[in-house]
């Protein structure tokens, strides 16, 4: 286990990600880097520097707080040279237009848990708790038991999104301190898995098949890609699949591109194709076609 681990984001007083209220702890690293990811920002499990032109007034604070010689003023802008970053953040500490953000930050077990507790007095009377997102919260398997086993010490509910894409060993460490499981399948197709994610079919249905046996609480989740899985006859399949399973609950998610402007702000290009939304009708038409198969269905997480 690792009392220590990188994490982007926390979310306080979330209706989602599970039942009742709770708190999303966001960890950074992703080994599948899906094309639509909302959250680029979380793939790399080091800390990352987003810059937002819009915002810099051209202070100068951060070339004067730079000592690795990443940046550099080109007539009114200030650029980065990105192969100097050691991504220390220095350059963001004081931009008051908040132009330069490090996302990421290394937090002990001990300080996310005092987070965590400023919500504990809503968990009781909502049957919340903390959920484990990400990224992909297994990619930092010690950070993560240690963080599920401070929780379970404390008798809190506890959850895990997770795409599945880790060896089976995480999983057997985690199972114990952890109650819901939400699951990613974003295709039962492994090639069209592997051509817009680096994900591994095989491996991850290995790993839910298993986590089934050990009858821990499954709900499973799938992303609505455009071009990708929104077809009636994929989520058909898909749901044929967790009913297989004898799992009860699918969720589907609605595509987005609320996280598009971080590509940009992270230097790179967002590759992914489609329109800015799935329509509401088109994903009550899935909605009822994942129904026919007898399960819970619920759009949104």
């Amino acid at each position: 286990m690792s009392n220590e681990g990188t994490v982007f984001d926390i979310q306080r007083f979330s209706v989602h990600d599970g039942p009742g209220i709770r708190t999303l702890v966001f960890l950074k690293g992703c080994s599948l880097k899906c094309e639509w990811c909302a959250n680029p920002e979380s793939q790399a499990v080091t800390p990352e520097l987003l810059f937002d032109p819009a915002r810099c007034i051209a202070c100068e604070n951060c070339l004067i707080l730079c000592t690795h010689g990443a940046l550099h003023k080109e007539g009114q802008r200030i650029l980065i040279e990105k192969e100097r970053c050691i991504g220390c953040g220095a350059c963001a500490e004081k931009c008051y237009a908040e132009a330069r953000v490090l996302k990421g930050r290394q937090m002990t077990v001990e300080a996310v848990v005092a987070e965590v507790l400023k919500d504990e007095a809503f968990y009781a009377d909502s049957g919340g708790g903390v959920t484990l997102s990400g990224g992909e919260p297994l990619d930092q398997p010690g950070f993560s038991e240690c963080l599920l086993k401070a929780c379970k010490n404390l008798a809190l509910h506890t959850a895990v999104e997770t795409a599945g894409h880790v060896s089976w060993s995480v999983f057997e460490k985690i199972i114990p301190f952890t109650d819901l499981f939400l699951f990613d399948i974003k295709h039962t197709d492994p090639d069209k898995l592997k051509k817009f994610t680096k994900g591994d079919a095989a491996r991850i249905l290995h790993n839910l098949k298993k986590l089934v046996m050990r009858t821990k609480p499954i709900i499973v989740r799938t992303p609505v890609i455009p071009g990708f899985n929104d077809s009636p006859g994929e989520i058909q399949k898909i749901a044929r699949l967790v009913k297989s399973l004898g799992i009860k609950e699918l969720h589907l998610l609605p595509y987005h591109r609320y996280g598009q402007s971080k590509y940009g702000q992270m230097g790179r290009k967002y590759v992914f194709q489609g329109p800015q939304q799935v329509a509401a009708e088109r994903m009550l038409a899935l909605q009822e076609t994942a129904s026919r198969e007898g399960l819970k269905i619920q759009v949104g997480g």
